[in-house]
């Protein structure tokens, strides 16, 4: 939906619904966004961000399927202008772990897939409005700890997101639409904060891709630099920047000093449990946590120390056994939990963080895309779970009631 007094556009990712075939993502589109809209947005126009897998992507482009959907969006008076192209293949019902990150930015499969991402969105996206689609941070970590092979896949990424960035340069002279592939930082992916984001910036993407655009468009390398930084951006998961024990005034400084631009906010909460000195306190944490160590998603886990020093584990069911003897005085997972409860008992979640974001942009317009992304109501524990409507309804609520507030603030 656009917020026209902030000039948002707010959405929520279609990833919370099941379904890899187009058909099946059809579907869901047309059982619950009419129905959305008539409560949240009736007399204007409602976003859509839009999750396809390769499958699904395929199929869209297959026949008049996409001249369709587009004809379906225009009757509803819905658009789209965020894609997520992160999970490439199933992600709902199966274990998803480490497979979600697969196959990675050094493979020619999530290039071929991203290009037909990038033709849809250019084909739905609303002329005058930017479109963004979200994708992997290039890789993850642990797949790639010796230093030849983590260059390499480095490279071969730079490369294949070069090509990616010719062909939006291509689609904006012959059709004026501005398209962006966002990266999605996250705990043990290939680039999980900040300093990672810069360092990939200007260490291998620009020098690389650069070199690449430079020599495929005959364009000055500086242009082709430029030209890197206005198509290739990052994809702001607050869950993700949080777990991580990132501020977002720092994050949003840092990458506008480097002239990394966000393409996308993407708005979600992680868990967060202060750890206390008795093992009998711990013991109860361990048990109010144990329902969230589900088997479909990774939940990494990233400790805070007295002394602020950082401790990972790659999943929350490894990192359970070690609380009670931990040096900790902080955990956060990475497990995206609804976005309108802070509190869960004796665990509470980082939406605080959101409030901050949200509060921070009414000054600093690094973004205007805001996608709520809790894609977790499956695997939830039973006694969170409500109904997915009412759900969904409940975090666009939340979401518009801060914004209100902020503006509030500034009316002031």
């Amino acid at each position: 939906m656009k917020i026209k007094k902030n000039n948002f556009h707010l959405t929520y990712c279609s990833n919370i619904h099941p379904g890899e075939t187009w058909v099946e993502v059809f579907a869901n589109l047309q059982k619950y966004i009419p129905e959305l809209k008539s409560r949240l947005s009736p007399t204007e126009p409602f976003g859509i961000g839009l999750r396809l897998a390769d499958a699904a992507a395929k199929e869209l482009l297959e026949k008049n399927n996409l001249a369709q959907f587009q004809e379906w969006l225009t009757q509803e008076d819905l658009y789209v202008f965020t894609l997520n192209g992160f999970p490439y293949g199933g992600f709902h019902h199966q274990v998803v772990k480490d497979h979600v990150y697969a196959p990675d930015w050094s493979q020619q499969e999530r290039l071929n897939y991203t290009l037909n991402l990038t033709q849809i969105l250019a084909t739905l996206l609303p002329t005058g409005l930017d479109g963004g689609i979200s994708t992997l941070p290039l890789s993850y970590k642990p797949w790639w700890e010796d230093q030849a092979n983590f260059e390499i896949v480095l490279k071969n990424s730079c490369l294949n997101l070069a090509s990616l960035v010719a062909e939006m340069i291509r689609i904006k002279e012959k059709t004026g639409k501005l398209l962006h592939i966002d990266l999605e930082p996250e705990p043990d992916g290939l680039i999980e904060n900040t300093s990672e984001i810069i360092d990939f910036f200007q260490n291998w993407l620009l020098p690389i891709s650069g070199n690449y655009l430079s020599e495929k468009l005959n364009i000055e390398q500086s242009l082709a630099e430029t030209k890197l930084l206005e198509h290739i951006r990052i994809c702001y998961d607050t869950c993700h920047f949080s777990v991580e024990y990132e501020q977002p005034n720092s994050v949003f400084t840092r990458l506008q000093s480097a002239g990394i631009k966000i393409g996308k906010i993407q708005i979600s909460a992680a868990i967060q449990v202060k750890i206390p000195a008795e093992v009998e306190k711990r013991s109860l944490i361990v048990e109010r946590l144990r329902p969230f160590a589900e088997s479909t998603y990774l939940h990494q886990v990233i400790e805070r120390r007295s002394d602020d020093t950082l401790y990972h584990y790659s999943d929350l069911i490894t990192a359970l056994p070690h609380l009670e003897q931990s040096l900790a005085q902080e955990w956060r997972t990475h497990f995206h939990v609804p976005i309108f409860i802070h509190d869960y008992q004796i665990l509470q979640s980082t939406q605080d963080d959101i409030a901050t974001v949200l509060h921070l942009l009414q000054t600093n317009h690094a973004c205007s895309h805001l996608e709520i992304e809790t894609y977790t109501w499956d695997v939830l524990p039973s006694d969170m779970k409500i109904d997915l409507l009412t759900s969904i309804e409940r975090e666009y609520n939340w979401v518009l009631k801060e914004l209100g507030k902020n503006q509030e603030d500034f009316d002031n």
